[in-house]
C-alpha cells in the first residue's frame, strides 16, 4: 500500500469511527492530566497553564505535525488530528487549546516547509519540548482583512543587514514568545509580492513585547502585540527568501483554517455529552427536560452541528492528502467549525437555564470563547469572500 492510500485509509477511519482509539486516548489523558487547576479563576485572571502545556510536550503533542527527522512526532494527519480531536474533547481549557494550535499549525509549519536546517536546528527543539514559544507576527492594528496592507518595514542596509520597523497588533503568544515570525514589507511599492519573513528574537536590541491584552474569551492564551524599531538581523534571519512572505503566509494559513477547530470539535461532542446528561437528570414537571421537545431538539441540533463539523475538518484533510488545491476546503471547515460552535454553545447555555449563564458551571465560557473564531485565522465574513471568488461569484 502506498503512503497516500495508507493517508486516505486512516482517514476514513477516522471519519467513520466516533470513538477512534487515539481520539479516546488523548481524551482520557487530557482529562485526567490536564486542566486540573481552577479554571474558573484562572479565566478570570488570563493565567495560561504553562504546566499543562509542558505535559503536552512530554507527551509528544508538541510535535504532532513535525517530521521525526526534525525531532517531531512525525504523526500522520488522521492521528494528529484525532489527537487534537481528543484533547478538546478531554480538557475544558479553551485557551490552552487554541494556543496549541496557533503553534502547532503556523509557527512550526512556516518553519518545517519553509525553514533552513540551521533555522529548523535551532528553534525547533525548544518548541518541541515546551521551553519557548514562538509567535506568528502578521496582524496589525489597521490592517483590517488585507493581511498585506502592512506598515511594518525591513529596510536593506549597505552591510547586507535588515532594519525592522513596525507594530504587530492581537498576537497569540506575543508578551510570553523567546522568538516570532514577523512579517515586514522589503519593497512598499511590490504590495504582497514584496513582503519577507524573517526570524527575530524577543531579546532583541529594538523589540519590545506589549503587555498582557483583555479579551472576551480565549482568556488563558497569552495575546499582546509585538513592536519593532529599528531592529538589525542579518540574512539568516530570513525565512525561505526576500520576496517570499506571502506565499509562506498563504501556505500556513491554508493548513491553519484547515485544522484550527479539531479541538473545537472534540470540545462540541464534550459539550454535547454534558447537556444530554443534564438534560436526562434535571426534572421539571415531574419529567427529565430531555423530554421536551423544545429541549430535545436543541440537542438533537447540536448533535447535527457535530458532525457536520466534524466532517468538513476531515473533508480539508482529504483534499490534502489528495494533493487538491485546500484553499476552498480549508475556508468551508473555519467558517463550518467557527459557526457550529457558536450555535451550539448558545443551546448548550439556554438547556443549563441560569446554570448556563453563570461562571461558576462553566457553560457560559464556552459561549464567549466559541465567538473567538469569528475573527483569528481570517474573519468568517472575509473567507465567505474567499468561498465565493472560488465558485465564481462575487
Amino acid at each position: 500500500m502506498s503512503e497516500r492510500e495508507e493517508a486516505l485509509l486512516g482517514l476514513a477511519e477516522a471519519i467513520a469511527d466516533l470513538h477512534h482509539p487515539v481520539k479516546v486516548e488523548a481524551s482520557e489523558w487530557a482529562r485526567e492530566r490536564l486542566s486540573r487547576h481552577d479554571l474558573v479563576e484562572a479565566d478570570r485572571n488570563s493565567v495560561f497553564a504553562i504546566d499543562d502545556w509542558r505535559r503536552c510536550a512530554e507527551r509528544g503533542w508538541l510535535g504532532l505535525f513535525v517530521p521525526t527527522e526534525l525531532g517531531g512526532s512525525g504523526a500522520d494527519l488522521a492521528t494528529s488530528l484525532l489527537t487534537l480531536e481528543g484533547i478538546g474533547h478531554g480538557t475544558r481549557d479553551g485557551g490552552l487549546v487554541y494556543a496549541l494550535g496557533s503553534q502547532l499549525l503556523s509557527t512550526q509549519v512556516a518553519l518545517v516547509r519553509f525553514g533552513s536546517r540551521e533555522q529548523q536546528r535551532r528553534r525547533l527543539p525548544g518548541l518541541l519540548d515546551g521551553s519557548t514559544f514562538g509567535a506568528f507576527a502578521i496582524t496589525e492594528a489597521d490592517g483590517g482583512s488585507d493581511a498585506f496592507a502592512m506598515s511594518a518595514t525591513a529596510t536593506r542596509t549597505a552591510d547586507g543587514t535588515y532594519r525592522i520597523n513596525g507594530h504587530k497588533s492581537l498576537i497569540t503568544f506575543g508578551p510570553v514568545c523567546d522568538f516570532c515570525i514577523v512579517f515586514a514589507s522589503t519593497r512598499p511599492d511590490a504590495g504582497s509580492w514584496g513582503v519577507t519573513a524573517f526570524i527575530v528574537d524577543a531579546d532583541a536590541d529594538g523589540v519590545r513585547r506589549g503587555p498582557l491584552r483583555e479579551k472576551m474569551g480565549m482568556r488563558t492564551t497569552p495575546f499582546g502585540d509585538l513592536f519593532f524599531d529599528d531592529v538589525e538581523v542579518g540574512e539568516d534571519a530570513v525565512l525561505g527568501r526576500e520576496g517570499a512572505g506571502a506565499r509562506i503566509f498563504g501556505s500556513v494559513i491554508d493548513v491553519e483554517r484547515s485544522y484550527v477547530f479539531a479541538p473545537q470539535v472534540g470540545a462540541m461532542e464534550r459539550q454535547l455529552d454534558e447537556t444530554i446528561m443534564f438534560a436526562t437528570s434535571r426534572t421539571s414537571g415531574g419529567r427529565p427536560i430531555g423530554d421536551y421537545q423544545a429541549v430535545s431538539h436543541r440537542i438533537v441540533s447540536m448533535k447535527e452541528r457535530h458532525e457536520r463539523a466534524r466532517l468538513f475538518l476531515y473533508r480539508a484533510a482529504l483534499a490534502e492528502a489528495t494533493g487538491q488545491p485546500t484553499a476552498l476546503t480549508a475556508s468551508l471547515a473555519k467558517i463550518v467549525g467557527c459557526d457550529t460552535g457558536i450555535e451550539s454553545a448558545l443551546d448548550a447555555s439556554l438547556i443549563h437555564g441560569a446554570r448556563g449563564y453563570v461562571s461558576e458551571f462553566e457553560v457560559e465560557r464556552t459561549i464567549r470563547d466559541s465567538l473567538a473564531g469569528l475573527t483569528f485565522s481570517g474573519s468568517t465574513d472575509v473567507l465567505r469572500n474567499v468561498v465565493a471568488r472560488l465558485l465564481g461569484v462575487g
